[in-house]
């Protein structure tokens, strides 16, 4: 069962997904927020799997909502909902930490498989917030192409690896279609997130492309 805090400050929205989810058998929405600060609780998210969160709280940014809510409970998979499909919010809401971004003009069959997505651990993004991301890429790179010196040094396993990654296959995966351990894959994905400089997979994708490792 995927549990579910809705933190939004639009009622009828809120009504809305919880009329939409109430029709699947495997998620549950446990609590809703109309503001940032009532998150804040660890036993409230303890028990939860999944925020969908709103990036526009009347007391409070989005953002740093995202950012706080980790540092509590890094268990804690975050779903973005917004209006906004501009590059610089969608920058920042990789940065804060997010597995997800989904627009919310989406359809149900689409939040739903973003939701199931994301609580499996892996990246979601509605394909208008890819294309705005790749996009942006592309233009970075035209600007500047980063300079050999900068690039991060990998191990050809290490890139074999960040090539499964970003296919958005699953540690399990990736360790079976490697022929190594579990273990031996999460000292890899680590070792690729400290060389990258890159907080979560989400980040790890973005400072690839930014390297052109990919």
């Amino acid at each position: 069962m995927i549990k579910i805090l809705i933190v939004d400050d639009h009622k009828m929205f809120v009504e809305g997904l919880e009329f939409i989810l109430s029709k699947e058998d495997d998620i549950r929405i446990v609590e809703r927020c109309f503001e940032g600060k009532g998150v804040f609780n660890k036993e409230l998210l303890d028990k939860v799997d999944i925020i969908l969160l709103d990036i526009n709280l009347p007391d409070m940014s989005g953002i740093e909502v995202c950012e706080r809510i980790l540092k509590m409970n890094q268990n804690v998979k975050i779903l973005v909902l917004s209006m906004h499909d501009e590059e610089s919010y969608i920058t920042e809401v990789l940065k804060s930490g997010a597995l997800g971004y989904v627009l919310k003009n989406t359809g149900r069959k689409e939040l739903v498989t973003a939701i199931r997505t994301v609580a499996s651990g892996r990246t979601y993004f509605s394909e208008a917030i890819t294309n705005t991301i790749m996009n942006g890429l592309i233009n970075n790179n035209k600007k500047a192409k980063p300079v050999e010196k900068d690039i991060p040094k990998i191990t050809r396993r290490e890139k074999e690896v960040l090539d499964l990654i970003m296919d958005e296959n699953t540690n399990q995966e990736i360790a079976g279609k490697l022929f190594i351990s579990l273990k031996t894959v999460e000292a890899h994905r680590s070792n690729l997130l400290s060389k990258l400089n890159a907080r979560n997979t989400a980040g790890l994708v973005k400072k690839a492309m930014e390297f052109q490792l990919a």
